[in-house]
């Protein structure tokens, strides 16, 4: 089944020089983070492709049908039990997505990958075991489930740039393992930058400013 997704242009008048894939977070859907795109100000020309996460019924939400990525088993325990096939699922949709925007003109390079929470987690995921060398990975408030099984399955974006932040009173997605996960992959060698915050698990003007930079800087 293929995801449902909506674009937006920042400049509809020149041709896009990157395409940035961005992916919500648990609950939300593909126009939680359509207004970012004016805010960032940037200085070059991106298409921004927002996916829809499927609809599947939440553990931790009594089994309320939402948008998600994943289920959610444990929430005091993220990175313990864990929806390998849901995630999977979400990778070969993500994957998929890749593909349209290659069958359009763009290179592998030109391509990032970010999201938000659950979103930044497959981003996290789809990203540094994508077969390609993408243009960057970019992940807000997340964490990388089962990291010791996950790093060293591709080497092909070793060197990408990889944008990763946390609010540092985050209560949903703990800093810690946010944290975690940006050491794990530092310490195998990837290009990754950590950002912290004052926030808890959101956005802030701050976060929005260092994107805008890393975007225009790729």
């Amino acid at each position: 089944m293929s995801v449902e997704f909506v674009e937006k242009y920042n400049n509809s008048n020149i041709k896009p020089e990157l395409c940035v894939i961005w992916l919500h977070g648990l609950g939300a859907d593909c126009n939680d983070f359509l207004p970012i795109v004016n805010e960032l100000k940037l200085n070059r020309s991106i298409k921004f492709v927002f996916p829809n996460a499927p609809l599947r019924a939440i553990t931790i939400n009594n089994g309320y049908v939402m948008r998600g990525w994943y289920d959610i088993m444990d929430l005091s325990r993220l990175d313990g039990a864990i929806d390998f096939v849901g995630i999977n699922d979400s990778i070969n949709q993500i994957n998929q997505l890749i593909e349209k925007q290659i069958a359009n003109g763009f290179d592998y390079s030109k391509i990032i990958l970010a999201g938000f929470s659950q979103g930044g987690v497959i981003s996290y995921l789809a990203g540094i075991n994508h077969s390609q060398q993408l243009g960057g990975i970019m992940v807000l408030s997340c964490y990388l489930p089962d990291i010791k099984n996950i790093i060293g399955k591709s080497s092909s974006n070793i060197t990408t740039p990889i944008f990763a932040a946390h609010g540092l009173s985050d209560p949903i997605v703990p800093y810690v393992i946010g944290k975690q996960a940006s050491d794990a992959l530092i310490n195998a060698g990837y290009n990754l930058k950590w950002h912290e915050y004052k926030m808890p698990h959101s956005v802030c003007q701050e976060q929005i400013a260092d994107i805008a930079n890393w975007l225009n800087e790729l």
